[in-house]
């Protein structure tokens, strides 16, 4: 029902009174009574509130509207149809689990090392890898990773830092070495493989410390090539060794990756990686595994690091090799001084077995040199006082001897 015109004429005039008062009468007087405010107010506030609730419900309304049709919520992932990381390839596959079953096996090794250069002494951090041995604490490195280190640290996979590590010893002939960390007993070892039966073209995985920075960054490639001779020298010049019988391959091995696993497809080790052709893209060296075993055992045993030893002096034969000498034999081990040196050492194990000069060592216990791997890669799979068969070729008669390992002492 509408109001009366009179009445609406009436409350705006008492309206204008009170305006007027008010803009006349700064000092209120005592008898006048201004009308109530209170009353207006609250019907704005009642407005506002009517608004909210006409908004809110508007907005809850788009809402719902915008949820059930073909929109998709907000809060929802975008999910991929037929992800294809979760259907790999048996390659990825392969490598995936490799990875997954190897990775708690790789240590990442820091050493601090003393320098000396023309600002005066310094001290320097270099980086590595190494492989779990045993579950105490046992671990495999190369010589050059600790070399003249002066603290080593070990770092495992699941990022704890073990300081109480030492040194037991290292072969420089071979570049490995060994440490152990003290007050463990729940590291995870790695499997070893058989160097021996790789094959040229074969898959394999790399893990390592990459530049010392990226720990356990893993690498795949195939095996090159088998039998490698390297002459492998420091970052800066100082030093230098000569390796042979390395395995070559194309994963990418990066300074860092020094000391850690080459392995199969199975995750066991084959190779440790310790080289990298600085002038070429994609060619990489690593230690058949097999030529630490014996050493492995020795040092397992508690006996330090001790290398089975022969006692001999030899060439691979190969086919420049079986011209300069006029030799049958295209392969094996032809046992040769260096001019400077004899081809059998006086008193070694090979001299004691009959070994002489100019005979071709062709297997060692049934394992075919040059296939398999060198004479002292196929040693070094046995430990200091193991009894090995060696068979050779004297005046083109195939001879066998029996040969009780001696010990090359090491550092």
């Amino acid at each position: 029902m509408e109001p009366k015109k009179d009445e609406i004429k009436e409350s705006k005039g008492d309206n204008s009174v009170s305006r007027e008062m008010i803009e006349q009468s700064p000092e209120r007087s005592t008898t006048q009574q201004l009308p109530p405010e209170i009353p207006r107010r609250t019907k704005m506030r009642s407005l506002f509130v009517v608004v909210g609730l006409i908004v809110a419900v508007g907005i809850a309304g788009t809402a719902y509207w915008y949820v059930n049709t073909n929109h998709e919520p907000i809060t929802r992932r975008q999910t991929v149809q037929d992800d294809g990381n979760l259907t790999p390839t048996s390659t990825e596959d392969a490598i995936s689990r490799v990875a997954d079953k190897v990775s708690p096996s790789v240590v990442s090794i820091v050493t601090s090392v003393n320098t000396q250069s023309i600002f005066g002494a310094a001290e320097q951090q270099a980086a590595g890898t190494g492989i779990i041995l045993s579950k105490d604490g046992y671990i495999l490195t190369n010589h050059h990773v600790i070399d003249s280190a002066t603290t080593v640290q070990v770092i495992t996979s699941d990022g704890k830092t073990y300081e109480n590590v030492k040194v037991i010893g290292s072969d420089p002939l071979n570049d490995v070495a060994y440490l152990k960390i003290d007050g463990v007993n729940n590291l995870t070892p790695a499997s070893m493989g058989d160097s021996s039966t790789v094959r040229v073209g074969q898959q394999v995985v790399a893990i390592g410390n990459a530049l010392g920075q990226y720990q356990n960054t893993v690498s795949s490639g195939i095996i090159s090539g088998k039998g490698r001779p390297v002459t492998a020298g420091s970052g800066d010049g100082s030093s230098s060794e000569s390796l042979t019988d390395l395995l070559q391959t194309d994963a990418a091995i990066n300074p860092g990756n020094s000391g850690g696993p080459l392995l199969n497809y199975s995750g066991q080790v084959v190779g440790i990686d310790t080289a990298i052709a600085s002038d070429a893209q994609g060619i990489g060296f690593a230690i058949p595994i097999n030529a630490t075993k014996g050493t492995t055992k020795m040092v397992l045993a508690g006996r330090g690091v001790q290398r089975a030893y022969l006692g001999v002096r030899y060439v691979e034969i190969t086919a420049a090799v079986a011209k300069q000498y006029n030799l049958s034999a295209k392969s094996g081990a032809y046992v040769v001084g260096d001019g400077a040196n004899t081809a059998i050492v006086a008193g070694s194990p090979a001299d004691k077995a009959g070994l002489k000069e100019k005979d071709i060592i062709t297997k060692v216990n049934g394992e075919s040199v040059g296939v398999a791997g060198s004479v002292s890669t196929l040693a070094g799979e046995y430990a200091p006082d193991d009894t090995i068969t060696v068979t050779y070729l004297r005046d083109g008669t195939e001879h066998n001897t029996k040969v009780t390992l001696g010990t090359y002492q090491t550092n």
